[in-house]
């Protein structure tokens, strides 16, 4: 067994892999960029060496620096973890040119497999079903556009390179093409550095399902059950469970087999995935789509329903070792549901409905553990997420003896996930595992985008304008002296000379929310009324007293009948809701977010999030149609098109390809055409 191995990856992902190096008492190097310098996989590793800049395309993504950082650490190997380098065959071959071990397939395995075009060829000489679709590389856009209508629309556009969703295209429309080519293109080249595209007939309603192999190098290759990832969002998996309800014990057994066959196929070696299209009316009509030749973000489920640790095992392979079991050793027990916590936020400014990718510091953090229950997660609290790296903060997995055992301890799980000071997705995960067709087993590809519009909160929760207010109110509490007396003519609680007290005002505002008002005062036996939007009737609160200096308080408001409770902290106030959590900044910057919004006015078009303009296909001049596709903006590797709100002329444009921009920055102005004109 290695003495030392580099872990080539961030994050939760190397905190993961770390986890287990130090089980097997094997010592572990990290590496980071400046902008991890602070980071959780950094404080957990026997060794860390920066290895460069924020940008990964300068220290993450660098081969020179991370083979400069096991040369120096002394390593014996390097472990890529997923993402990044995890499947690039050139870097597995220059591990191998410097005499370290990669943690991995052989990189011709790797580069077999990671063109999907080879890929599909291979495994079908070896017997096992593929989609229809397009053949040969290097196709051109117009080749590309003649494939589809020669299949037939619906057709899905994937990078022949990648995977995870990036740059996959659904294109149901024939005229739209040449702009989703264009676009799958832009996101290819971004994410893998090569824009080669294929095309495939796109199966309405399937299921995503795929099966883990793990193939010693003495010929010993078994399969370790099957996950089911079908609910997905842009094509990318957020829920995953194992084993799949959809299948019975002659299909897993069959694509099972075909699985072994394709790493068979490739020379295979270590952990992998062999991905399948599956129609939800005919599971037996099964396709391969791709193999992922590496560790992938869900193997905790299966790790947890076979009780082996996968980790382990592709080090244990990695180092000459034999597999000591079979596959009639390899049993299922019980059931894994993963769920993955992003930072992203959710708009429905002015009706338009979107996530969006979020960031910030993490003021506080609550990662749920315990019976039935894992976190795996690579954050802590004074973590800064940016728009550097991928979104996904943490994996929240849950098992039980059965799947709805699983999928209620899931549930309670998110609804005690607290990340403070970093909008996440966890609400809106725990929220659709309670749907009734995922508590069913009802699943397809496309179910979240279908029910999105009933898994998306619309409204900021009236107790989270209430806790805002009620610590607004507790902050322009005058301090106590060192004798503990107080100006009482400096509080503001609204008190009159012979009258009824007034209302003190409070303006807040949520990002892609309209600004409200909620009305504070105090009430002569000492406690606290707040009026919130709409209501009529004031609801009770306490909280008068200000937070200590550099700690937190308790506040309690009455809403409803129900008691709430919530902690200020030092720069606001968060509130936990079903895993949903609320922050009101108490400072000048909300006031200054509400004056940004009211300049932008309705022509002009603002960024939705942090990122940077990749496109920009207009000038100043130009006229323009309702909905015409002015901009995109890139953030943590997704693309986000930026359309006209009315016909008109673009008067003003702010920004060119390259521009890094803010959330809500103004970025170009479209005069409206007046009405006589049109």
């Amino acid at each position: 067994m290695f003495e030392t191995v580099l872990v080539a990856n961030r994050g939760e992902i190397a905190v993961r892999v770390i986890r287990t190096l130090r089980s097997m008492g094997v010592r572990s190097v990290a590496v980071y960029s400046d902008a991890d310098a602070g980071a959780r996989h950094v404080r957990e590793a026997d060794t860390a060496v920066r290895i460069g800049p924020a940008p990964a395309a300068e220290s993450y993504l660098s081969v020179e620096r991370l083979l400069d950082a096991a040369a120096r650490t002394g390593a014996q190997a390097v472990h890529p973890g997923y993402g990044f380098l995890a499947e690039n065959a050139g870097f597995a071959a220059a591990c191998a040119r410097a005499g370290l071990v990669f943690i991995g397939p052989p990189a011709d395995a790797i580069s077999l497999m990671g063109d999907k075009i080879r890929a599909k060829e291979t495994v079908q000489a070896a017997g096992v079903p593929v989609v229809p679709g397009s053949s040969g590389s290097g196709l051109t856009d117009g080749q590309l556009a003649e494939a589809a209508r020669g299949i037939g629309m619906p057709v899905l556009l994937k990078p022949s390179a990648g995977g995870g969703g990036k740059g996959m295209r659904l294109v149901r429309d024939a005229s739209t093409l040449a702009d989703e080519i264009a676009a799958a293109r832009r996101e290819a080249r971004a994410s893998f550095g090569d824009d080669t595209l294929l095309v495939e007939r796109w199966i309405d309603r399937p299921r995503h399902i795929e099966i883990q192999v793990l193939a010693d190098g003495h010929g010993t290759v078994v399969h370790l059950g099957e996950r089911e990832c079908s609910l997905q969002r842009r094509h990318q998996k957020i829920i995953e469970e194992a084993p799949s309800v959809l299948l019975d014990e002659a299909t897993r057994a069959a694509m099972g087999e075909a699985a072994v066959q394709a790493a068979r196929s490739c020379g295979y070696r270590g952990a992998g995935t062999v991905e399948f299209i599956v129609p939800g009316e005919d599971p037996s009509a099964y396709c391969f789509m791709e193999m992922n030749t590496r560790l992938q973000v869900e193997h905790p489920v299966t790790e947890l329903i076979t009780g082996l640790d996968l980790v382990e095992w592709q080090l244990r392979v990695a180092a000459g070792e034999p597999l000591p079991f079979a596959q009639q050793d390899i049993t299922l027990t019980g059931h894994a549901v993963e769920a993955r916590v992003c930072a992203e936020t959710v708009s429905v400014k002015e009706g338009a409905r979107g996530f969006f990718p979020s960031g910030g510091t993490v003021l506080r953090l609550r990662e749920p553990q315990g019976d039935g229950v894992r976190t795996d997660s690579g954050l802590s609290e004074g973590s800064e997420v940016g728009s550097l790296y991928d979104p996904m903060l943490s994996k929240v997995i849950a098992y039980g003896p059965d799947r709805a055992t699983a999928l209620r301890r899931l549930r309670a799980a998110l609804a005690e996930t607290v990340t403070l000071g970093v909008q996440t997705n966890a609400g809106f995960l725990r929220r659709l595992l309670a749907h009734p067709a995922v508590v069913a087993g009802e699943l397809d590809t496309g179910l979240v985008e279908r029910e999105v519009d009933g898994l998306v909160a619309d409204e900021v929760p009236a107790e989270a304008y209430a806790a805002a207010a009620l610590l607004r109110q507790a902050r322009l509490a005058p301090a106590g002296g060192a004798a503990g007396w107080a100006d009482p003519f400096a509080a503001a609680d609204g008190w009159r000379m012979g009258g009824e007290r007034a209302w003190t005002a409070h303006h807040l505002r949520v990002p892609g929310h309209d600004p409200v008002t909620v009305r504070v005062r105090s009430t002569p036996d000492g406690g606290t009324e707040l009026l919130l939007p709409g209501a009529d009737t004031p609801v009770r609160g306490s909280g008068g007293v200000p937070p200590r200096p550099g700690g937190e308080h308790r506040f309690t408001f009455l809403l409803d009948g129900v008691a709430h409770a919530f902690a200020a902290l030092p720069d606001g106030t968060w509130l936990g809701r079903d895993g949903d959590a609320w922050h009101v900044r108490d400072h000048d910057p909300v006031a200054a977010s509400l004056t940004r919004a009211g300049q932008a006015g309705a022509d002009s078009l603002t960024a939705p999030m942090p990122g940077t303009v990749t496109v920009v296909k207009v000038a100043v001049g130009d006229e323009v149609s309702a909905g015409q596709s002015l901009l995109v903006v890139e953030a943590m590797k997704m693309e986000h098109v930026i359309s006209a709100p009315h016909a008109g002329t673009v008067t003003e444009l702010d920004v060119a390809p390259g521009t890094t921009v803010a959330m809500d920055q103004v970025l170009a102005v479209i005069a409206a055409v007046e009405e006589e004109t049109r």
